[in-house]
């Protein structure tokens, strides 16, 4: 199951009710056996002795679904990538992996990978040759804050490109390390160039990991929060973008390792979370 987030939208809504009773819900109508609807009928006349029911929106929005249960997950991999190219030919990236896996023992390890470049050139990169517009400005997307994932992108030019790009999926392949180019085993990089002007950071601290561009152009910044008890975890990608032909992206890959299933096991999860979600 794979689930893509970007800055187009995120557009997923599938609810599918099969027939039988549903003591358990409170519906608008109790039609029972009537006819069914034009969407239902289409087949033989053998499909018209088929139950359905409406159901309001407040049920369905009641409704939580499958999902992956604690004990169905033994590890993932993180993978993080903010990179940003200026017109002048000044580049900073700023990436990461991190990987946590449990054995057959029940005990789990943590391994990571953090890398971060800039590369100037010797242009000396500054207001007035970075493509950077000081009568532009983007700004407020930082104080957004949302329970889940968040995708901000602010931009004030021309010629620009700007991508925010979430994949979350789930695999039962043994966890492994993403190609971190000249990485190193700590868990926090950063880098910038001889002036200061372009920056590029990453730091996994704190149960969470923060990625950090900047530019005289502007910033993109990738975080990732931890849920407490006031709470849910967040993840948060942002783009903000005062000037011209910029190039700037930032991607996340978070891959769930899950434990192999029986058949079995898994029609009895998935009729034990059905039964949790009928209220």
């Amino acid at each position: 199951m794979k689930r893509y987030l970007s800055t187009y939208g995120v557009t997923a809504a599938l609810c599918a009710l099969a027939c039988g009773h549903a003591s358990g819900a409170s519906t608008a109508d109790s039609p029972g056996a009537e006819t069914l609807p034009a969407f239902l009928s289409a087949g033989g006349a053998g499909q018209q002795t088929l139950r359905w029911q409406s159901v309001d929106d407040d049920v369905l929005a009641s409704q939580t679904g499958k999902y992956a249960g604690s004990q169905m997950i033994s590890g993932f991999v993180l993978n993080l990538l903010s990179q940003w190219h200026l017109p002048n030919g000044a580049t900073a990236v700023a990436q990461g992996s991190l990987v946590v896996a449990q054995n057959a023992a029940n005990q789990v390890s943590a391994q990571v990978q953090t890398a971060a470049h800039v590369l100037d050139a010797g242009h000396g990169t500054n207001a007035a040759n970075s493509g950077a517009n000081p009568d532009a400005s983007a700004n407020g997307g930082q104080n957004v804050s949302v329970n889940g994932v968040s995708q901000v992108t602010q931009v004030a030019g021309n010629n620009n490109v700007g991508t925010n790009a979430t994949q979350i999926d789930y695999s039962n392949n043994a966890a492994q390390f993403a190609n971190v180019a000249g990485g190193s085993a700590s868990p926090s990089a950063s880098a910038a160039n001889a002036t200061g002007t372009v920056k590029a950071g990453i730091a996994f601290a704190n149960g969470g990991v923060t990625v950090s561009l900047q530019t005289p152009a502007g910033i993109a910044t990738q975080s990732i929060a931890p849920g407490n008890a006031q709470q849910a975890g967040s993840i948060a990608q942002l783009l903000q973008v005062a000037g011209n032909s910029q190039q700037v992206a930032n991607q996340l890959q978070l891959v769930l390792q899950t434990q192999q299933i029986s058949g079995a096991m898994l029609r009895q999860t998935g009729v034990l979370q059905a039964l949790r979600n009928v209220r």
